[in-house]
């Protein structure tokens, strides 16, 4: 009952803390109504410069995506001027699982059917050298996270930065710059995760998919618990989905792990108790990463 009308019986419901208040007590908002102490809380977040989930307000949202769009045009950039398909940092850079077994005298080229160091050694014969190139397995944890940046094909990188220019900017106006990286890195290494796990021993996955992927996850978990309109993107995700199903050489597993990711870390940033958020924001990602480690080091044992 309100204290200040305690003669009112209707009661309508505040659009951010769900409490029904009544009428009278009720304030006008962008979308609906908010009762008097969201509407305080709003205004103590905007005076102090933070997002509705506890980031500090970026001075210029698409300063975080443009940064990552360099470095991953960079990486593309130093890739095609040492031989693109051809150059060794492929095989330095890719995710790689347990590793692959290459022909030195055809740069670029390996075998994909040889998943073992020592089946590779013992198929060198005059006129067939060979080369293993380990994976992760093999010690290159750093591929988890490399792959992410790694593109060599000019409509893969094309797609994937210009994907990161239109979500990007969105995501970090409503998460604040630190909690936007989060998701961003940490979405790209459950892709990792995913293809890790999910992909044949000696198969090669390179892109920023699976963290674009995730920024899709993590908008549309935002969306839904904002109330807002998604349908456009979830006809960005539809899109994507059937591309991903209907190409040649997608990493679904990429795709899947990274949107996976992303949606739990929208879920966590979005749904912490208002009361120490960013403590259960912290543990929440914390658990996320803890996860995602756990995944790397069960299939390590099993490859090894």
């Amino acid at each position: 009952m309100c204290y200040r009308h305690p003669g009112k019986e209707a009661y309508i419901r505040c659009q951010r803390c769900e409490r029904s208040i009544c009428p009278d007590c009720m304030i006008p908002a962008a979308v609906g109504f908010q009762c008097p102490s969201c509407v305080h809380q709003g205004a103590k977040q905007t005076r102090s410069g933070r997002t509705p989930y506890g980031g500090q307000r970026s001075g210029n949202p698409a300063l975080t995506s443009m940064v990552l769009i360099g470095l991953n045009a960079l990486v593309f950039l130093f890739i095609r001027g040492t031989g693109g398909h051809s150059s060794e940092w492929v095989s330095r850079l890719a995710l790689t699982p347990l590793g692959k077994c290459l022909a030195p005298d055809q740069p670029g080229a390996y075998y994909p059917g040889v998943e073992s160091e020592a089946v590779c050694k013992a198929g060198n014969a005059p006129g067939h050298a060979t080369e293993w190139a380990h994976g992760v397995a093999g010690g290159e944890w750093w591929q988890l996270v490399t792959s992410m940046f790694a593109h060599v094909d000019f409509m893969h990188v094309a797609f994937n930065l210009l994907a990161l220019w239109f979500l990007g900017p969105q995501l970090e106006m409503i998460l604040g710059r630190t909690r936007f990286l989060v998701v961003y890195l940490l979405s790209g290494l459950t892709g990792s995760a995913a293809v890790y796990w999910l992909s044949g021993a000696g198969e090669q996955t390179l892109g920023a998919s699976g963290a674009i992927f995730g920024l899709m996850g993590a908008l549309l978990v935002v969306g839904l618990k904002t109330g807002g309109n998604v349908s456009q993107l979830l006809l960005w995700i539809g899109l994507n989905v059937f591309i991903t199903i209907s190409g040649s050489n997608i990493s679904w597993q990429g795709h899947l792990g990274g949107f996976i990711g992303g949606a739990l870390l929208g879920a966590v940033l979005a749904y912490a108790p208002k009361d120490r958020r960013t403590l259960w924001q912290a543990i929440g990602v914390s658990l996320v990463l803890i996860a995602v480690v756990g995944t790397v080091a069960a299939r390590t044992a099993v490859l090894v």
